[in-house]
């Protein structure tokens, strides 16, 4: 059904859950302190799990305001409300960094996947320059539904993972890196051109668009689901 138009600026889309399997999400740059709080009380009223991307500290302390159960992660920059705990998901999704400066959004990635649904699993800074990392875990790897490699610099990790595993690959380029990294250009261009066929790529630093893909592949149609517990809040 059409949401009714409540405000002069945003319409909350509280009926996506129900045609996509999860509520609208809230991209917080740009938007007003006011346009927040009309936003978040209609998804909080749903009793919708709640994600609020690209979140400063203040733009959360607004939205918290307005209910206290909303958590943070400083480091995926997530505001989230994490209350339906049902797994929806049929298998794992293995959140894969190539290094520890990656982990940010690596992080947004796993929390998204969280809050959406899924178990997660964060295997951290095991790109490629110390190969041996990687190839210690990929039996675990193996046995994720989906995996989410997340690498700055070339980017050569997804195309590494891509080759060696058969589940399906999203690859998520980071601005992290030097000079010729381009903000994470050519991270992104290497993963578009892979060699390993059939690896999904997401847009730079997207980590949001990568764990809500991996749950979209992920979703058990079963009615009868297990709970997970909280999303993390640590940096």
């Amino acid at each position: 059904m059409p949401n009714t138009p409540t405000h002069n600026e945003c319409v909350p889309d509280t009926d996506r859950e129900r045609r996509i399997g999860f509520a609208e999400v809230i991209f917080c740059p740009g938007k007003t302190d006011e346009q927040l709080r009309h936003i978040a009380t209609s998804l909080f009223a749903a009793h919708q799990n709640v994600l609020a991307t690209r979140c400063t500290p203040e733009q959360f302390a607004v939205m918290r305001a307005v209910d206290e159960r909303l958590q943070y992660n400083a480091a995926a920059r997530l505001a989230f409300l994490h209350e339906d705990r049902r797994v929806l998901g049929r298998g794992t999704i293995a959140i894969v960094s190539a290094g520890s400066t990656d982990v940010p959004v690596a992080e947004e990635a796993a929390i998204t996947a969280e809050v959406m649904g899924n178990a997660v699993k964060r295997y951290y800074d095991i790109g490629v320059a110390g190969i041996h990392r990687l190839m210690s875990r990929l039996p675990d790897l193996e046995d994720a539904e989906v995996v989410i490699a997340v690498a700055g610099m070339e980017g050569a990790l997804p195309s590494v993972v891509g080759g060696l595993i058969s589940r399906p690959v999203i690859a998520v380029p980071t601005s992290i890196g030097y000079g010729a990294n381009l903000q994470g250009i050519t991270a992104l261009l290497a993963m578009l051109s892979s060699c390993a066929p059939g690896i999904t790529v997401v847009n730079i630093d997207n980590g949001f668009g990568a764990g809500f893909a991996a749950s979209r592949m992920n979703r058990n149609r079963s009615s009868n689901s297990p709970t997970l517990p909280n999303a993390t809040t640590a940096p």
